[in-house]
């Protein structure tokens, strides 16, 4: 048997280490990119969770805003009625004084 001969059972062994070597490095990358697509999932639906939570708020503030509006429109309707009366009595006063 020549020297060559018996180097290449040794040369099949070692290619056959590294390919299992870079078959592991696969494995443990892929693994890799499976959590951080995970943690990425987990992520993206907190967002939405806290995006969907804003919008609440701020369709809350949007309706307290209408509400206080609508408020302060009565409360300007109750002045003006006010100053209506005020001017009523004020006049039928001066007719009275005359």
């Amino acid at each position: 048997m020549s020297e060559s001969s018996r180097d290449e059972p040794e040369r099949v062994r070692r290619l056959a280490e590294e390919a299992r070597a870079a078959r592991e490095l696969l494995r443990e990358t892929a693994e890799k990119a499976r959590a951080a697509a995970e943690e990425a999932r987990g992520g993206a639906e907190d967002a939405r969770a806290a995006a969907d939570a804003a919008r609440h708020a701020a369709m809350e503030a949007v309706l307290a805003t209408a509400e206080s509006l609508q408020a302060s429109l009565e409360q300007m309707r109750a002045v003006e009625e006010m100053r209506r009366t005020l001017r009523e009595i004020r006049d039928v006063n001066k007719r009275d004084m005359n």
